[in-house]
């Protein structure tokens, strides 16, 4: 299958492009610069010039290949709403030109900011809201009437290659700043989290297998406590970990403070049965926690 990959050369788009093309599989990949093309170019993917608000450029490649994969997202989370509307219109180009088609068409999403406090399971669907400006699921899976094989991949906290890992990377970056780690409270509350080749295994098999209007979960922990999360942020910044009140979160948080105290555990119980997915990769706390990780 020709794929058509948005954020090829990012950080989850770039383990999605090997699995892609270890596979069988060609990948036509959306490179913004010189850097990402030539980063494609050295993974055997074809480069399509073009970015999140050249919605020709993606109109074209979904138009020209067999499947699209959408990973990219502008991660300015100062910028949330405005970046929310611009995957919005991207979705809608790229999903405008595969109606009628029956071609698998993968959206990006997270298992946050759902139902907090409770484990979200793949058959819980996430209602519009003002306080969530990214709405990639709903507009992705809208097109599943649309004669679209339309899927949504639900993302925790993917950590691997590149000392990243999903939101935690903006938390120690806010540590370094501030020189402390902060939770709130006693951080007994939990992320999910995945490591980055089990998830590219996964949009994979989603292309591959999955069905029209599904929604697969990309987790591999069902739920890690953040006090573990920050306890590994001070040893590797050296800082103190101190603990703070929902209402001092903005202060310590910036523009992540929407997601500071919430509990967001979620399974793939359902994803396993259904795509015979089975995450193997190293735990989040053991992988973050190897000396010199956030300094890849």
């Amino acid at each position: 299958m020709r794929v058509f990959v948005t954020g090829a050369a990012g950080f989850i788009g770039t383990a999605t492009t090997r699995e892609l093309i270890a596979n069988g599989h060609e990948v036509l990949g959306l490179a913004r610069s010189d850097a990402n093309a030539r980063a494609l170019e050295k993974l055997g993917a074809t480069v399509h010039r073009g970015s999140l608000e050249d919605l020709d450029s993606l109109r074209q490649g979904a138009r020209e290949t067999d499947g699209t994969i959408h990973l990219a997202f502008i991660h300015d989370f100062a910028k949330f709403a405005e970046n929310g509307q611009i995957d919005k219109r991207a979705i809608e180009a790229m999903g405008d030109v595969l109606e009628g088609t029956d071609k698998p068409f993968i959206v990006t999403s997270g298992t946050g900011l759902i139902a907090p406090g409770v484990v979200i399971t793949e058959d819980m669907r996430r209602d519009s809201s003002p306080h969530v400006p990214r709405v990639s699921e709903q507009a992705g899976l809208a097109y599943a009437a649309r004669g679209v094989r339309a899927m949504a991949i639900r993302l925790p906290q993917v950590h691997g290659a590149d000392g990243k890992a999903g939101l935690i990377t903006y938390l120690l970056e806010g540590a370094r700043r501030k020189g402390a780690a902060a939770c709130v409270g006693d951080g007994s509350e939990r992320w999910a989290a995945a490591h980055q080749q089990d998830v590219a295994q996964l949009y994979r098999l989603a292309l591959e297998k999955g069905v029209t209007d599904g929604i697969y979960h990309a987790v591999g922990e069902e739920g890690v406590p953040m006090r573990q999360i920050i306890e590994v942020i001070g040893r590797a910044l050296n800082v103190p970990i101190v603990s703070i009140r929902k209402e001092e979160a903005g202060d310590y948080y910036g523009p992540l403070a929407m997601f500071a105290g919430l509990d967001m555990p979620a399974s793939s119980a359902l994803t396993q049965q259904r795509l015979g997915w089975t995450p193997t990769g190293i735990g989040l706390i053991a992988d973050i926690g190897q000396p010199g990780y956030f300094n890849a």
